[in-house]
């Protein structure tokens, strides 16, 4: 895991998400919840050219990108970024038959089976980590594992609805 070593206290306080993050489906608000709650945890957030937070982040869906509006912890403008999801369509289209294929597996896949759709979800997951860390670099810096949680509230963001399949 990739760590950076900072001064200031550069990390994420609070992550708000607009409505459009919200689920009927009980497995992606609880991949929401989670990846809210891991972000929070443990994070490493740098917005480039600022002195330290910690920040807030609010995520809100746009027609074609993901606005990324940044502010201190008491409320102070930092930047605002419209990050377009163009780049991650195809990986959110792989992500999405993985994380599908992933929950039927749990239900009645062997081990071996279960193990190997793990790894290739685990594996775009960290392809779409790394796009993100690039896509935002000129903006925000953040490491790989606040990456791939990022990408997952992208992914909560976009999935339609889950498959339901009966083995």
């Amino acid at each position: 895991m990739t760590s950076i070593a900072v001064d200031g206290d550069y990390r994420l306080c609070d992550v708000v998400l607009d409505g459009s993050f919200r689920s009927r489906h009980a497995h992606v608000e609880r991949e929401r919840s989670i990846a809210i709650y891991d972000l929070l945890e443990k994070n490493t957030f740098m917005p480039v050219g600022h002195d330290g937070g910690p920040y807030c982040l609010s995520l809100a869906s746009t027609h074609a990108s993901l606005a990324l509006h940044i502010t201190t912890e008491n409320g102070a403008h930092v930047l605002t970024h419209y990050l377009a999801l163009a780049p991650f369509r195809r990986l959110l289209k792989d992500y999405i038959v993985m994380c599908d294929s992933f929950y039927d597996a749990l239900h009645c896949a062997t081990t071996a089976k279960f193990e190997t759709i793990d790894m290739a979800r685990s594996a775009i997951h960290n392809d779409a980590a790394e796009l993100l860390r690039k896509q935002l670099a000129s903006k925000v810096t953040v490491d790989r594992y606040t990456a791939r949680r990022l990408f997952t509230l992208i992914y909560v963001l976009h999935v339609r609805r889950p498959s339901i399949s009966l083995c």
